[in-house]
């Protein structure tokens, strides 16, 4: 097991904040170790020292002979009219053949290979960079943020290429899902020290927290000990004939000694804006809805309900429109056709980048969250809820416009949850915070009253949150019937089908856009799936209408003394039995279909 790259003694400091303070740590050959740490703690700054990007104040990084680093860049490498295999070809010198090969490792073929590169998605663009990184043969892996703005699909198969990969990697991820499936180490970044962990991020964070409550339990014994020798020493070292005794108890009491509990940066607690009166009923009702831009129709025929007190989650891969569906709900993206309308008294907070990058930009941190905060919330709750997303000490006085794009986009979160609304609709509302953060609004929206419409490429985050499903797909949008967990599994075995294909050398699956013919079939299939929904609905209030009826009826023909009438009410009930029935058949014939 040779190590690849050996750490030592390293410091680093960016004015009074200490990122490094003395850190080890060696990253051998065979290993997947997921790097975590809050924000802020000098994780990319680690990441720049390893590859010679940042100097350190002092100690040394030694690089094996041998070492081949392969590291997932952020910026756009590509040039302009290049086609994917164009630029594989160029990245990694390899003939076509080979770069087709490797590249139909994550579904890229036809216009996704050979047409221009920067017309794909942000997700499909990451695709043909980590095809190059392959291409490239590296021994040692290193991604920052790998999962960040990359849709469902391409993280399974950027998580199965990591697991078929047999060479070491270090991931920065605030995604817990993703560094559990790929990652068999742990590295935590705390104060400036490094720690690694020979187990997955679920068993680290159990381990250090049992390490935590071991130390207070051990420190709650000695604490009590400390203070009985105490009383003894100051009852006996006045008396000739005891204070031998209280000499030697003394030497005792200088021996015991507390352990410095090891705590993280302080705890997070998020609160959701606080919704006295929750609604019940429809809080949005869209018909025959089409949304996009001029000239392109992202989707059309939607017809969608949401109820109150749902946190519905909008899936889908990247670029099928779950952020135009999201700008025409809010109203800053006006609908090709059809209306959406919004229930009474309904109260909406947006979170998306639309909003965050036009923030008042005369204001400090912390008069615009006293501007955005509703009329009960006192200075300290701003403080608390800016201290939460990482705005402390001098940084509360800070102005809007030398924030950074991260920054804005958590002060716009801490203004949304500090106001009003009764709906949120957030649009990746994870992507800048890290582990800790993103749990704490987890938890925040689990207990708020509201109603919540928001996107997120967390896997974990999505599967605590979501209570419904509504997944954009092909230039459709429909509930999907099912949690977030079987979806995951729906999308997990369409990937597996089209490695099977690939293996088997089928190549007709592929996640990419369905020949014209299949989309049509697949348009058609959800129109009617929409129409069966809607008629499945109409059934329920129905079925609960007619029973209704016949329970008032029975009644009556209970106390009925006039036989004639009687008579009529058993033909009535009778009638009402078999419309109930019919009814019924049609309601399970509705159901097995959807």
């Amino acid at each position: 097991m040779a190590v690849l790259i050996q750490v030592r003694d390293a410091h680093k400091r960016f004015g009074d904040q200490v990122l490094l303070d003395g850190a080890e740590v060696s990253l051998v050959d065979d290993v997947k170790v997921g790097f975590i740490g809050r924000n802020g703690a000098g994780k990319s700054t680690f990441l720049r020292a390893i590859l010679g990007d940042e100097e350190l104040e002092r100690g040394e990084v030694t690089h094996h002979p041998s070492l081949r680093i392969g590291y997932l860049r952020q910026h756009d490498p590509f040039k302009e009219g290049e086609s994917a295999l164009d630029f594989l070809m160029r990245e990694s010198g390899q003939p076509d053949w080979k770069c087709g090969e490797v590249a139909g490792q994550f579904e890229l073929k036809g216009d996704y290979l050979e047409g221009p590169v920067k017309a794909l998605s942000g997700g499909w663009q990451t695709r043909v960079k980590l095809a190059g990184l392959l291409l490239n043969d590296p021994n040692l892996l290193m991604l920052d943020e790998p999962t960040n703005f990359l849709d469902l699909r391409t993280q399974i198969l950027l998580e199965h290429f990591l697991k078929s990969f047999n060479k070491a990697a270090l991931i920065i991820s605030h995604d817990r899902a993703f560094l559990k499936a790929t990652c068999s180490h742990t590295l935590e970044l705390s104060r400036g020290k490094l720690t690694m962990f020979s187990g997955p991020i679920d068993r680290f964070l159990e381990h250090r927290e049992e390490r935590r409550e071991h130390d207070r339990r051990v420190n709650a014994t000695v604490i009590a000990k400390q203070k009985q020798l105490q009383r003894f020493i100051d009852k006996n070292r006045a008396n000739a004939s005891t204070a031998s005794q209280a000499r030697s108890k003394s030497k005792q009491l200088e021996r015991l000694q507390t352990t410095e509990v090891e705590v993280d940066e302080p705890t997070v607690h998020i609160r959701a804006p606080l919704v006295p009166n929750p609604r019940q009923g429809t809080v949005m009702r869209c018909e025959e809805l089409a949304i996009g831009y001029p000239g392109h129709t992202v989707a059309d025929q939607i017809s969608l309900e949401i109820e109150h007190g749902q946190r519905a989650a909008i899936v889908g891969d990247n670029g099928q429109g779950k952020t135009t569906l999201l700008r025409t709900l809010v109203d800053s993206l006006s609908p090709i056709e059809g209306h959406i309308k919004w229930g009474h008294g309904t109260e909406l907070g947006t979170y998306a980048q639309h909003v965050y990058t036009s923030l008042d930009e005369r204001r400090t941190v912390l008069e615009h969250l006293e501007y955005e905060s509703n009329a009960d919330t006192t200075r300290q709750d701003c403080l608390n809820m800016a201290g939460a997303l990482l705005f402390r000490d001098s940084h509360i006085n800070k102005k809007v416009k030398v924030l950074s794009g991260g920054e804005r986009a958590r002060l716009c979160m801490a203004g949304l949850l500090l106001g009003t609304a009764n709906v949120l609709v957030l649009d990746e509302p994870g992507n800048h915070l890290d582990v800790e953060t993103v749990e704490a609004l987890a938890e925040a929206l689990l207990e708020y009253k509201g109603t919540v419409i928001f996107t997120s490429h967390d896997r974990h985050f999505m599967s605590r949150v979501a209570t419904n499903i509504i997944e954009v797909r092909d230039g459709t949008v429909k509930n999907y019937f099912g949690d977030y967990d079987s979806y995951l599994q729906s999308v997990e075995s369409e990937i597996d089908q089209g490695e099977r294909d690939r293996a088997s050398g089928n190549q007709t699956s592929s996640s990419g856009p369905p020949p014209k013919g299949k989309t049509q079939n697949y348009r058609e299939n959800q129109r009617e799936s929409r129409k069966a929904e809607k008629e499945l609905k109409n059934l329920e209030k129905k079925i609960a209408r007619l029973d209704d009826e016949k329970k008032s009826i029975n009644d009556q023909l209970m106390t009925e003394t006039d036989p004639k009438k009687a008579v009529e009410l058993h033909e009535e009930l009778t009638k009402l039995g078999e419309e109930l029935e019919a009814a019924e058949e049609r309601w399970l014939e509705l159901s097995d279909f959807s």
